[in-house]
């Protein structure tokens, strides 16, 4: 036990009552079993209702051989080969399969992506799938370095229709598969050991003895024994090996031996083990790719990968975006980036993140969700004020370290906060990372006006126009978009020179003698003008001093004052804190003129102090 860990020993535990039903939820049976025995006093946490006892923990259903495991300290350093299954098993997963266009759009994009080695479909399953196929061989819509995988049971007739539907590809991989799980031998297939083994090494070599019969043609094989992850690695092994020497595998023509966790049931260390178990164990090793698998039944599927990786793996079949039975395949997009982010080429192209996705979302006519990482509308957005700060500052704070190294920003080393990547590398925006509703803070509004108009807010201003924002969003419910914020901060600081109490209807200025300024204007006041004069060491005391004879008192507390972009046209903004009257308000001014915006900012600030809008 850990020092100072309190344990509830001195009070008896209240007996176990009758499920609890709240009104509320009532399907729900909330847990009001005993606190366990030995429980810290922090937890009180109750055993439920649900029959967790009718499940077997993973190690009472495989044998896990590996005592030695060497993957944990070893490192992703360079990409395995990706296999994307989206025309294939992804297909299979859809309430509305893929028809031949939607096809033909997943190809290509998978080809201008850069992967090299495809699974097309599983012809003997349908004709959609076999005409898909064809297509591919007659149209030359394969490039030269890209392979073609079809999939196949281990059935004469099924591999009969697979071999038809490859004819004109210049290179193919058949992809042959037989589950081997005690589970399925027994309820799904009715075989011992022995049988199956028969039976797959039967089809095996019918396979071959099919490609042998197309003399020129460039095909490989590929064999999963499917649900690996539950069947004894002993029987694997003895599988593979067998099929191995029956393919006549070598170094320059390997087979594939794929590794499926096609339910995944344990944690990702333990498909790691069974994968280094395997790389070390498979006879000619140097002929074997080997391959993984995984699905996400419990959502650990890029975890699986990732580790059987480490594990001895060369080479991942999955989907862009985890699409796949159930609960998904392994999901490309995320491992690919993953390594990205770790500063390994990835090998495929991401450069358009969204282009990808939109093609995914058409071909699969499902959605991908707003936070899904790296590719999701969302994932690099951020509506928290703290959080927007944060990456306010680091944005800054990098374009500040390019131009020191005389780098692009886009070339400069990537160290900002909240962000793994540069959205600029996937091809968003920086107009998405940072979005406003009521959560958002002074620094994210402040990157944001910043970013899409040049405006560098003081750090006193900063909190006073979040107030006016939060108002908004609070009131509204909704996020502002960039050009709504831009408007209330228009009509927040700079249309009240224009609006109010005091207006200039004309004034001009100039220094008299060295040091000394004088301001001459019109003032339309509570719509009556009158002419003033003031005086002072700068154009903006000499304005104040004009003020005061009409009667309103002015002190400037804070002003500052930038160009808005590069070149002499740009705009200038400027911003003054005023005390009118008592009463403290900011005002901002925006004119190509430096002076004119001065002016204005002063005179935002007066009327918002006079008109209440503090």
């Amino acid at each position: 036990m850990l020092p100072g860990t309190a344990v509830r020993t001195a009070a008896p535990v209240r007996a176990a009552a009758a499920p609890l039903r709240t009104t509320a939820f009532p399907t729900l049976r909330t847990p009001a079993g005993k606190v366990p025995a030995g429980a810290p006093a922090w937890n009180p946490q109750r055993p439920s209702a649900m029959p967790h006892h009718r499940y077997r923990p993973a190690h009472d259903r495989v044998a896990l051989p590996l005592t030695d495991r060497s993957w944990p300290s070893r490192r992703l350093t360079r990409a395995p080969l990706w296999v994307p299954v989206d025309l294939r098993d992804g297909n299979q997963a859809l309430a509305e399969p893929m028809d031949a266009a939607r096809k033909r759009r997943m190809f290509d994009l998978l080809v201008a992506m850069g992967f090299k080695e495809i699974e097309v479909g599983y012809p003997s399953a349908s004709e959609t799938d076999f005409g898909f196929v064809r297509h591919l061989a007659e149209s030359g819509a394969v490039p030269d370095d890209v392979t073609v995988s079809v999939f196949t049971a281990a059935r004469e007739d099924l591999i009969d229709r697979t071999i038809a539907s490859v004819e004109g590809l210049p290179r193919t991989l058949v992809h042959l598969y037989t589950a081997t799980a005690p589970v399925w031998r027994d309820v799904v297939l009715g075989r011992s050991r022995s049988e199956l083994h028969a039976m797959i090494l039967d089809a095996a070599t019918y396979l071959m003895r099919r490609a042998e019969e197309r003399p020129g043609a460039d095909i490989r094989f590929e064999f999963s024994p499917e649900v690996f992850n539950l069947t004894e690695p002993d029987y694997v092994l003895e599988v593979c090996d067998s099929l191995t020497e029956r393919w006549e595998a070598s170094w320059d023509r390997p087979v594939v031996h794929n590794l499926p966790a096609t339910v995944e049931i344990a944690t990702p260390n333990v498909y790691a083990d069974q994968i280094e178990y395997m790389h070390r164990h498979l006879a000619r090793r140097d002929a074997v790719i080997l391959s993984v698998h995984p699905h996400n039944d419990r959502g650990t599927g890029v975890a699986c990968a990732e580790l059987a990786v480490l594990a001895g793996a060369q080479r991942v079949e999955g989907c862009l975006f985890g699409n796949g039975e159930r609960t998904g395949n392994v999901d490309l997009v995320t491992l690919a980036l993953n390594l990205y982010a770790q500063g390994v080429d990835p090998m495929v192209d991401f450069s358009d993140i969204d282009a990808v996705r939109e093609v995914v979302e058409h071909c699969n006519r499902l959605p991908v969700h707003p936070r899904h990482p790296y590719g999701g509308e969302l994932v690099h957005t951020a509506f928290s004020g703290t959080h927007q700060d944060a990456i306010a500052k680091g944005m800054a704070e990098h374009a500040k370290r390019a131009a020191e190294q005389g780098v692009p920003a886009s070339e400069a080393a990537w160290a900002v906060p909240y962000l793994p990547i540069d959205p600029a590398d996937i091809g968003r925006t920086y107009e998405e990372v940072i979005r406003i509703n009521s959560q958002s803070g002074k620094g994210g509004i402040a990157h944001l006006l910043h970013t899409h108009h040049g405006l560098d807010l003081p750090r006193g201003m900063r909190p006073d126009f979040s107030r006016a924002v939060q108002r908004v969003t609070d009131d509204t419910g909704r996020e502002l978009s960039a050009k709504e914020l831009w408007e209330l901060f228009r009509t927040t600081y700079l249309a009240p020179a224009d609006e109010g109490a005091v207006e200039t209807v004309s004034w001009s200025t100039a220094e008299t003698v060295p040091g000394a300024h004088e301001f001459t204007c019109v003032l339309r006041i509570d719509g009556r003008e009158r002419s003033c004069r003031g005086t002072g060491n700068g154009p903006l005391a000499a304005l104040t001093d004009a003020l005061r004879t009409a009667g309103v008192s002015v002190d400037i507390l804070g002003y500052s004052e930038h160009a808005t972009a590069a070149g002499p046209d740009s705009p200038a903004v400027a911003y003054a804190e005023c005390r009118v009257d008592g009463t403290t308000c900011w005002g901002a001014g925006w004119d190509t003129s430096v002076l004119t915006a001065s002016v204005s900012s002063v005179m935002a600030a007066v009327n918002r102090a006079l008109g209440g809008r503090s």
